[in-house]
């Protein structure tokens, strides 16, 4: 089982877990970061996911294995071709379409598609020791899954090619340029991925994930007031939820409120 799930209060947690090669990526990575946010999202009382490497592996993920010689192969342009459709249902775009807010925890090294994965996140909270790195243009090949216009979105187009061309971004340039939204000290960084989701947890979650839909589906609108028209759809939604007449008793009478995902 390389991700481990663990479930905290309304906070879930994944984590890479193949510290014997630095957590780097294999083929079941992909499959169980499926099934795993496939069951915290069907999971209720779940709403904030972070996602970590192994303390033990060193890094958040090295990337991919190099050392498997089938890494970066395919059988027959016909076979590639012919899996394509299949690709709607790839962990990335699973990733693009999770309901809950994502909060990357980053570790250490975040190499090659365990860089990616960061950014496939809505938030990152980085260890002073975390390190991007997209290495594939040196290797021949191109960092795939949209990577560098996911991260253009992040840090603009300069950013993103310096990163595309093999510079590593190190964890203050990294907060620098708003790729992190948190730098801490290696040792508080759980603590502070923690304190982010218990924040998220504390929302309505039904606001959380309109909120989510408005950015991820927003942005890629080009005009502000499609958005705009779209997201009073949204608001108009969400009068009508008890946890927003809960949200908004709680603040009259000065309590915690009590959500209830309705």
């Amino acid at each position: 089982m390389p991700i481990l799930i663990e479930k905290r209060g309304h906070t879930g947690i994944l984590t890479l877990s193949r510290p014997d090669v630095r957590n780097a990526w294999c083929a079941d990575y992909y499959r169980e970061l499926r099934e795993r946010l496939d069951e915290l999202e069907e999971d209720r009382a779940i709403r904030a996911v972070i996602l970590t490497g192994d303390e033990a592996g060193g890094a958040f993920s090295a990337g991919a294995d190099l050392k498997n010689p089938n890494t970066h192969t395919v059988d027959s342009v016909g076979a590639f071709v012919r899996s394509l459709p299949m690709r709607k249902h790839h962990t990335f775009r699973v990733m693009d379409e999770f309901p809950k807010p994502l909060i990357a925890a980053v570790n250490g090294y975040a190499i090659g598609i365990g860089c990616i994965v960061t950014y496939c996140c809505d938030l990152i909270v980085a260890s002073e020791r975390a390190e991007w790195r997209l290495p594939q243009t040196r290797l021949g090949i191109v960092p795939a899954q949209a990577a560098l216009p996911r991260l253009a979105r992040w840090v603009g187009k300069g950013n993103a090619m310096k990163l595309g061309m093999g510079f590593a971004l190190k964890a203050e340039e990294a907060l620098r340029i708003g790729l992190a939204q948190w730098v801490v000290p290696h040792e508080q960084l759980m603590q502070t991925a923690l304190e982010v989701a218990r924040h998220v947890a504390a929302h309505p979650p039904l606001a959380s994930r309109l909120t989510k839909e408005s950015l991820h589906h927003g942005i890629e609108l080009p005009h502000l007031a499609d958005a705009a028209l779209v997201d009073l759809y949204r608001f108009k939604t969400l009068e009508d939820t008890q946890d927003k007449k809960e949200s908004h008793r709680a603040w009259r009478e000065k309590r915690e409120p009590d959500f209830k995902d309705e």
